[in-house]
């Protein structure tokens, strides 16, 4: 597996490093003379040999090891396999509150979806009570009070998914915290007259037994004032898993990941160009309007549209101005 490291400050031959990624291809080492360097691979770096070099460096400090494709890809899958596992073991039951934090178009949302598009069939199959709902977009309070009693029985599963207009609303909040919570009764009430509620038949107060997985993109950490005061007391209530990807890089990777699982199958594409796609993605990332998974279809769709101006399309509608 090749290692990579970048260097903060380096000299090869009176030629300044700074802050460049290479390939290792020997550790950092100090010659007889005092000389401390480290050998990489140069090739693909403007201005230096395409070959092995040794660059010299001050200390150890002006080193940051990189991990490499691989090991990102690695540690990206492993975080995802958790969020399926998860989401498996709140159909279980055994997990009742989970918030899933992460970018847009990463797949946070769609792995969810696959295990209880799953479940549903199984319960068709088994012809089974439980209930297996996501919830996308605004919810006023009452419409989440109601949908929680939808989804109220032991072995429902409710996905709330990009609903963050909840999480600034009072009472929406604190109906949430109540469904979160990892104690062992979970009763909610709706102490207001509701015609709505009556017109129902659903009562003012209730226990819920079902599972809750709050998908957003928002970065609880990053919260202030009030608002993460709220946010600290749902965490202490259920389970947390954040899948924040910090750099363009680790995005890429993801988007390649999934491409390479089989994301672009059905459109039927050859290898070369499936190839294309991912290099003008990669070539224009930090242009787009948006690096993720979405992104790839769109240009997916435009190369399938029309294999010869799909490009030109691409830059016209899904590249930055």
């Amino acid at each position: 597996m090749t290692k990579q490291v970048t260097i903060v400050k380096g000299d090869y031959r009176g030629i300044a490093i700074d802050n460049q990624t290479f390939d290792v291809v020997k550790d950092l080492n100090v010659s007889k003379t005092g000389v401390m360097f480290i050998t990489v691979d140069a090739t693909g770096h403007a201005g230096l040999p395409a070959k092995k070099i040794r660059v010299k460096v001050d200390s150890p400090e002006m080193l940051m090891k990189t991990e490499s494709d691989k090991q990102v890809m690695d540690r990206l899958r492993k975080r995802f396999e958790i969020l399926t596992d998860m989401a498996e073991a709140s159909i279980d039951g055994v997990v009742r509150g989970l918030v899933v934090t992460g970018p847009p178009g990463v797949g946070k949302s769609f792995g969810v979806e696959q295990v209880l598009e799953e479940a549903k069939v199984a319960s068709k199959l088994m012809n089974s009570k439980e209930k297996y709902g996501v919830i996308k977009g605004a919810s006023s309070a009452i419409g989440l009070y109601k949908t929680l009693y939808e989804y109220a029985e032991r072995g429902s599963v409710l996905v709330l998914d990009d609903c963050d207009t909840v999480l600034y609303d009072e009472t929406s909040l604190n109906l949430l915290k109540a469904a979160l919570d990892s104690g062992k009764k979970r009763k909610l009430s709706w102490l207001s007259d509701s015609a709505l509620l009556r017109r129902e038949g659903i009562p003012d107060r209730f226990e819920f037994k079902g599972s809750v997985i709050f998908i957003t993109n928002l970065k609880f950490e990053a919260t202030r004032g009030k608002l993460k005061e709220h946010l600290n007391a749902i965490l202490s209530r259920c389970h947390y898993l954040d899948l924040t990807m910090d750099t363009m890089r680790d995005k890429m990777l993801r988007c390649k990941q999934i491409v390479e699982d089989g994301m672009l199958d059905e459109y039927n594409f050859q290898e070369n160009e499936v190839e294309e796609i991912m290099q003008f993605i990669d070539n224009n990332q930090t242009r787009l309007r948006e690096l993720s998974l979405r992104m790839v279809t769109k240009i997916a769709d435009l190369r399938k549209m029309n294999k010869d101006k799909w490009q030109i399309y691409a830059e016209s509608t899904c590249l930055a101005r």
